[in-house]
């Protein structure tokens, strides 16, 4: 992972955003909390962002987030929006020692266990922090629906960006080649 924008993480920040934008509008779960549904778009993004890094996460989880509400409700819901970009970034810190592992064919125990607490802590401070102070403060939203809200997505996109995000580092990291894993034959 470099922290700079090459053409690679161009394209995958684009590509990304694209497949969680098509994901958070057709491939959704509703939840028995009001305008909550398991997202499996959150999967996509948490493996973009262990790969490709903090900002290209947050982008990727911004923009396929409001342009799926621009599209469904005339104007992104900007709370939750930004909630869905930090939980990318936050994910994303796990690139450092993620990401060179990955691409190197390797995802073990090691970098599963470092996912998924990075998984855990960007869920928690996006959706019991982030999202309901943004909904009290920008909408008027009400504490308890709004806590409410936070609480099931907590769980629910943890559970999904965890799951679904490792399924996706462990494909990936099996396309690679390992160090000193060809050799010429004699």
């Amino acid at each position: 992972m470099s922290s700079k924008f090459t053409t690679k993480t161009i394209v995958a920040t684009g590509l990304g955003a694209a497949v969680f934008f098509v994901l958070f509008m057709y491939v959704k779960i509703p939840s028995p909390i009001p305008e909550t549904s398991l997202q499996t778009a959150y999967g996509v993004s948490s493996f973009f962002a262990a790969v490709f890094g903090p900002l290209p996460g947050f982008l990727i989880a911004f923009i396929g987030h409001a342009l799926s509400d621009f599209l469904s409700y005339g104007s992104p819901w900007w709370s939750w929006v930004v909630a869905s970009g930090t939980s990318a970034l936050i994910t994303g810190f796990a690139a450092k020692s993620v990401a060179p592992a990955v691409e190197e064919g390797i995802f073990g125990t090691k970098e599963l266990v470092q996912f998924i607490l990075w998984v855990i802590i960007a869920n928690v401070v996006s959706w019991m922090l982030v999202a309901p102070v943004l909904d009290i403060v920008i909408y008027a939203e009400p504490v308890k629906t709004v806590f409410l809200q936070g609480i099931a997505a907590t769980f629910m996109d943890a559970i999904v960006s965890g799951v679904l995000g490792a399924l996706l580092l462990k494909a990936y990291a099996s396309t690679k080649t390992g160090k000193g894993s060809l050799s010429k034959d004699n």
